[in-house]
């Protein structure tokens, strides 16, 4: 179990799960370093949460390493109890494949993916000197499935998964007092549709204001909920955290046949027991933690229906 105190720093902190987290993480007597692009949000941000605790605020650019490597010092000198870091900053981008151009893959994968990337590497040495500490990286619902439309931001999230489970289990054989878990967030209101950038290929401009108004309508669960959910897998040490949906979307969804139940449920699963957990000494999986992995398989299926339903028009 992972204690939340000390210190965290959370990238993307000025608006949506990062705003929440850092709001949530204060409430709870963690001191902050909280980085992001927007300055006067993480002032309005650091004002409403006062004397709480102790904040520094940092300008970042996560698609830059040099201001991500000038993060991690700064923050572990004003916060020497440093021990979690939360790689949040993210964006999106409207297209299909073939109407996105290469400059504007690099440009996502910069941030979603190398900012992670560049994130856990400044931060990782500074953990390691703990008895204890957390990675949380954020990835996506499209880091496990991947609907039309979002070839770039699917291959980000997908890319982030990867490396965040490879690197846990590093981190596992070698003994490291560092726990890493990686985030999947699905249907959450925040602005990061209505601030995506648009594909060069793409001409209708009806096409971003439906798919913005897709997206509002269906991401029902507010920052605070994910946020909670996350500093609950963080408290649990647990390796996927999957944020479920708030309600359904379309009724109770149909169960997936056996086959795609098990597939889905060992991808999702959150308690991360059980086989292909590397160096945990984890034994058999109890029913409890069965039933919870088929709520969470039954829960990622209907996900993915709904947002590949929702998107097929782009």
């Amino acid at each position: 179990m992972t204690a939340i105190g000390g210190a965290a720093a959370i990238t993307g902190a000025a608006s949506g799960i990062g705003r929440a987290l850092a709001t949530e993480l204060a409430r709870r007597g963690c001191d902050l370093a909280l980085a992001d692009r927007d300055e006067p949000g993480l002032k309005t941000l650091a004002a409403e949460i006062g004397a709480a605790c102790k904040v520094s605020l940092h300008r970042v650019d996560v698609g830059e390493p040099d201001d991500i490597a000038q993060f991690a010092r700064e923050a572990t000198i004003a916060h020497p109890a440093l021990g979690i870091v939360v790689n949040n900053a993210g964006v999106a981008l409207m297209g299909s494949f073939e109407e996105i151009d290469q400059a504007q893959m690099d440009w996502l994968f910069d941030i979603n993916f190398w900012g992670v990337v560049h994130g856990t590497r400044a931060f990782l040495p500074h953990l390691k000197t703990l008895g204890e500490a957390h990675i949380v990286n954020l990835s996506s619902i499209f880091g496990i499935i991947a609907p039309p439309g979002q070839s770039a931001y699917a291959a980000a999230k997908f890319a982030v998964r990867g490396f965040s489970e490879s690197v846990r289990h590093e981190l596992a054989v070698a003994g490291s007092p560092v726990r890493l878990s990686v985030v999947h967030p699905g249907g959450v209101a925040t602005a990061i549709a209505r601030n995506s950038r648009t594909g060069v290929g793409v001409t209708d401009n009806a096409r971003r204001s439906q798919s913005i108004e897709r997206f509002e309508n269906a991401a029902k669960t507010t920052p605070r909920d994910a946020a909670l959910r996350i500093i609950k897998g963080i408290e649990r040490n647990e390796p996927r955290i999957l944020i479920r949906q708030r309600r359904p979307l379309h009724g109770p969804p149909a169960l997936p046949p056996g086959n795609v139940l098990g597939t889905v449920a060992a991808q999702a699963g959150e308690d991360g027991e059980g086989a292909g957990e590397v160096g945990q000494g984890r034994g058999t999986v109890s029913a409890r933690h069965r039933e919870e992995r088929s709520d969470e398989a039954i829960q990622t299926v209907s996900t993915e229906r709904f947002w590949i339903a929702s998107l097929r028009s782009q």
